[in-house]
């Protein structure tokens, strides 16, 4: 087998809705923008994952990078991802699990990664995550899944991704690898939405105690004092783990609640995207404060996305025990 997915063409693939341009955060982070793609690929509702959002955290100096739990993906959908072990050339691992049609998960360099263009590709060295779909070790070349699409890349990039010239004394390159295997038969939408419900209440019983946006706004000014310290391109860093990460959690909770049932979550839905707006807005007031060094604005910038958590979970309390029985 030389594709997991052999009818999946990079040249006419179409992303997922959820990666719209029309969104607030069109793209959220590798590792989910990543499995919305593969589900989404084999006829899936990735809407279906994402009621882990409900859980995401202030760290202290971060938002949770927030990934969907590999239970969930598991009792959802019936797919099975665990660590797969790397003791000789990546490549011939990947190769070896696509002939067994399982697709293969590695943190590689965004350096080598033609989709990020403008952003990493050349530019910048990060860690990212993507998904092979196929390889080709002969020709260098590989499709893979990435972000909000899927993607070919071949050449000079195939070796600097799996370091194909490196020096021969230099430290093995022990990318870390999770492996897919996918079941024989995927769940029909009823039993899918059902097993949906039961896991929206499981993580709703998991958010955070306090409010992770009002914890996070105490000490927001301060954090962006020390930010405006650094160099600007520190500013994109500490914007997408801060505002970003929480705007585009949010965004994506609200597709949840809307494709589960749009009628009954409608208030919780409505209070989702008011996070996901207002964290859109603050990030611009972020980069103006940074550039003008003028903070005082952040101080209450964040007060409506405070508010709208409190009312989205006291909704979603009120909404889940109504219809308990009727899930």
């Amino acid at each position: 087998m030389s594709a997991v997915f052999p009818a999946l063409d990079p040249a006419g693939y179409a992303p997922h809705a959820l990666h719209s341009a029309e969104r607030m955060w069109p793209e959220t982070n590798c590792y989910v923008d990543l499995w919305i793609e593969v589900l989404s690929a084999q006829g899936l509702a990735p809407q279906a994952m994402l009621g882990f959002t409900l859980t995401q955290d202030f760290e202290g100096d971060q938002f949770t990078f927030f990934k969907v739990p590999l239970e969930d993906l598991e009792t959802l959908y019936g797919i099975r991802v665990t660590e797969l072990a790397i003791f000789d050339r990546p490549e011939r691992h990947v190769a070896e699990q696509i002939s067994r049609g399982r697709l293969t998960l590695l943190e590689l360099d965004s350096f080598y990664l033609p989709d990020t263009r403008g952003v990493a590709y050349r530019q910048e060295h990060g860690k990212t995550t993507v998904a092979i779909n196929r390889l080709d070790p002969e020709r260098r070349e590989l499709d893979y899944f990435h972000n909000g699409g899927f993607f070919a890349l071949s050449g000079e990039d195939f070796d600097g991704l799996f370091q194909m010239n490196a020096a021969p004394d230099a430290s093995p390159f022990l990318p870390y690898t999770e492996f897919a295997k996918f079941p024989a038969l995927y769940p029909d939408e009823r039993e899918l939405r059902e097993t949906a419900w039961k896991l929206l209440r499981h993580h709703f019983a998991r958010r955070p105690d306090e409010n992770p946006i009002r914890t996070f706004a105490k000490v927001f000014p301060a954090q962006v004092e020390k930010v405006a310290e650094r160099d600007f391109g520190f500013f994109h860093k500490y914007a997408f783990n801060t505002l970003r990460q929480v705007g585009a959690n949010f965004e994506l909770l609200a597709s949840h609640l809307a494709w589960l049932n749009g009628k009954s979550f409608a208030e919780a839905e409505r209070q989702a995207l008011k996070i996901s707006e207002v964290a859109k807005s603050t990030q611009f007031l972020l980069a103006r404060a940074v550039t003008r060094k003028k903070f005082e604005p952040l101080a209450t910038a964040l007060d409506p996305a405070a508010e709208a958590w409190d009312k989205l979970m006291a909704d979603l309390a009120l909404t889940l025990g109504q219809t308990r029985e009727a899930a």
